[in-house]
Parts: C-alpha cells; structure tokens; sequence
C-alpha cells in the first residue's frame, strides 16, 4: 500500500451531533489502515464531546498544519483557541461561528492539496450565515472557492446514485429553473462522474418528470413534453444513455431504480426523500462537478439527540470511505489515461 491519503474532516455545528459522529467513526483503529484522517476543530470542543457521550480511551493528536499528521493517530488542528460555551441542541451563533472556521480553515488546505479530500460535518444553514459565508450550503460554498462553474448534488448508497436538477432553491422557482440546457448539463455532469468517479463505462441513467404522472402527456403540465423530453433526446444523440421522464411517486415503489446506474429528479425534495428513506442511515453526499473530492453524510444537525449518544456513525463512516475510493478512481483513471496500454490490460483483465 502506498502514503495513505489524508482527509480533511470539518466539526459542523459544534452543538449538534457532528463531533459525536466523528469520534465514533474514528475510535475503531482499524480504520487508520486505510487513510489519516485531519479534523478542523478544537480540542476542549471535541473532549466535551466525547465526555457527553460516555467515551473513554479516544483522543486526538494535536497538530497545527496538515503536513504533520501522524499516519497512525486520528489528527486535529485547532482552528481557534479560545473556550467556547457549548450548549448541545440549541441553535445559536456560537455554532455557526465555529463551524464556519472550521470549514473555511478545512477548505484553505484542500485547496491547496494539503488534505486529498473533505468531509463534512453538518451544519445549521441558518445560524452560519456570517461575514465570508452567505450561501444556502456546504455545495455553493465549496463551489464558489473552487470557481466551478456548476456542480451535481450526487446522493449515494452503495448502487443506487441520486442526482437534482435544481438544489437549494424555493419550490415556487423549481419550474422557471427546468430548462432543457440545466437538464442536459446536469446529464452531462452525471455521466462524467459515473464513468471517472464510479468506474461505470457505459452508464444507464433514469430521469423524473417534473409533475405528477411526469404530466400525463401534457395534460397536468407542460414540461415534461416541451422541456424534459427534447432534453433527453439530445442526450441521447451525445451518446448519454437517458431514459424517462418517469412519473416520480411510482418510481421507487417497486424495483425499477436497480435498474440504472443513476436517478436525475428535477428538485431537492423529489429525490432526496425516497433516497434517505431507501439508504437507511447509509446515505453519502457526494458533490460531483468540483475539482477535489467533498462528501458528507446525508443527515442534519441532530439537535433533537446532541450529546445523547444516540447519534448513528455509519453514513459518516460511509462518508469518509466514499471519499477515499472516489479520490483513488481519479487518480486510478488519471494514471490510465496518461498510460494506454495500461488501460488495455486492465480492461482485458476485468472482461
């Protein structure tokens, strides 16, 4: 095994359950074998963490930059230095003030290849609103500091891969945002990153209606005829294998999603909901589209549990694991392209 990558882990919400998470996920040694990880946090905020929850032989390993990281301690930078009053469940400034120097400290390194990948704990996007952040998100946050000029919110568990359309927007704005040109883009950026992100060659992708019955030939909207239909045949015409629009409230009752490699819903809701339902606290947010490698679990805060050691590791867990292999494809696939015999051999080996 070659130097093991390192991955950046923000604190999130330093009253929610991030840092539970966290520790949990990173108490296991067995884990070290595989990557090293880097929290963005605060010592005195993480041991009051872990004495909430009851646990005992974990600590970090107190570095200040990334390029001292022990290989063989979970690691943590402090990003401040003076005591903070923590007061798990309750939403307030203090926890976005703190999240927010943890993520900005976190993605200063990514940017600049000092940590391979970043994962995120959750935040409030309500009580991180601040000087240097005014986003909806963790995605249009990261987006902005990487000057992408569009990203793909990808939704994964195991094989079945949720990508919107349209994100953090307003309900109202959903139908003026649904373009052929936003449905294409978004087909496009899908396609790539099952193809260099997921190793899937030649990816089958199912596509939802934007209203109910996916507007039953036109006669409860016009959209999925004029808009999402055209959209799919110039898809196709690209060579990007697209079938739909499905109706969206019949498509995940039965077994058709196993079908395909990716599901594009048209909204947030739309696809998040069946997905969470369906991944069981083992949902991973992955943001396609970025030049590094950003994931988080799938849930939020945990106000309601803070502190209550009732808080599940495994999508973080997941998370983290997810970040690791997609950093490994992409360089697997950067150093094939730079070595074609080396693909032929590979591909002979995997028929």
């Amino acid at each position: 095994m070659g130097e093991k990558l390192k991955i950046g882990i923000t604190v999130g919400d330093i009253n929610g359950i991030g840092l539970e998470v966290i520790i949990k996920s990173l108490m296991d040694n067995r884990v070290l074998d595989f990557f090293t990880p880097i929290v963005y946090g605060n010592t005195k905020v993480a041991s009051f963490h872990r004495k909430a929850i009851g646990v005992q032989d974990f600590s970090f390993h107190v570095i200040s930059a990334a390029e001292q990281a022990n290989s063989k301690r979970p690691n943590m930078i402090n990003c401040w230095q003076e005591d903070v009053k923590i007061t798990l469940g309750e939403q307030n400034e203090i926890g976005g003030k703190y999240a927010f120097l943890s993520l900005e400290r976190a993605t200063d390194d990514l940017i600049a290849g000092k940590i391979d990948a970043l994962v995120t704990a959750p935040i409030n996007k309500s009580n991180i609103q601040q000087e240097g952040f005014s986003f909806p998100g963790h995605t249009e946050y990261l987006q902005t500091k990487a000057e992408s000029p569009d990203v793909l919110m990808f939704m994964v568990a195991d094989d079945l891969r949720v990508g919107v359309v349209t994100g953090h927007i307003p309900v109202k704005e959903i139908a003026t945002d649904i373009t052929e040109e936003a449905i294409l883009h978004k087909l496009r950026m899908m396609k790539n990153s099952l193809v260099s992100d997921f190793w899937i060659q030649k990816p089958k992708i199912a596509v939802l209606g934007l209203n109910p019955h996916a507007g039953d030939n036109g006669l409860i909207g016009a959209e999925d005829e004029d808009i999402i239909r055209p959209a799919l045949l110039k898809a196709n015409e690209e060579g990007i294998f697209c079938f739909g629009p499905y109706p969206a409230d019949g498509f995940f009752s039965g077994d058709t999603y196993t079908k395909f490699d990716g599901i594009l819903a048209m909204y947030h809701d739309q696809g998040l909901i069946p997905f969470k339902h369906i991944a069981s606290r083992k949902g991973v947010n992955f943001t396609a589209g970025l030049p590094f490698v950003r994931t988080s679990p799938d849930h939020g805060t945990g106000y309601d549990i803070a502190g209550q050691n009732l808080a599940s590791h495994e999508s973080f867990l997941e998370a983290i694991f997810s970040a690791v292999h997609i950093v490994e494809r992409r360089r697997e696939q950067a150093e094939l392209t730079l070595n074609p015999l080396a693909f032929r051999r590979l591909s002979k080996d995997r028929d």
